[in-house]
């Protein structure tokens, strides 16, 4: 089983050019407090299996954590289970950061 990836700089370009995804935040609420990528949402990690038939199926669903190993995970999993439009973002918020990309407050964490 193969898990698909993206790397930061290939999802800032599809961002910028309004492309439809859906950015899920798998970390730790603590973790999101100190800020998330804009445009996510979070779910975290542990209540993926309960609510992963909520993952809209028609676009593309990019995963992300602290540095891409629990996202990578989670994406294993979602895979296994069938669900095949989730890409893990390699590297996670920490590479996103690290490229001088925006980080948001969280809203209502």
């Amino acid at each position: 089983m193969q898990v698909k990836e993206i790397d930061v700089s290939e999802l800032k370009n599809r961002l910028d050019a309004g492309d439809d995804l859906v950015l899920l935040d798998i970390r730790s609420e603590a973790e999101v407090r100190q800020g998330v990528l804009p445009g996510s949402e979070h779910l975290p990690m542990h209540l993926i299996p309960l609510k992963m038939q909520d993952l809209p199926r028609d676009k593309d669903v990019v995963l992300y954590c602290r540095s891409g190993a629990r996202s990578y995970h989670a994406c294993a999993f979602l895979e296994q289970q069938g669900v095949h439009n989730v890409y893990n973002l390699r590297g996670g918020i920490i590479d996103w950061a690290r490229h001088g990309y925006e980080i948001a407050p969280p809203v209502g964490v």
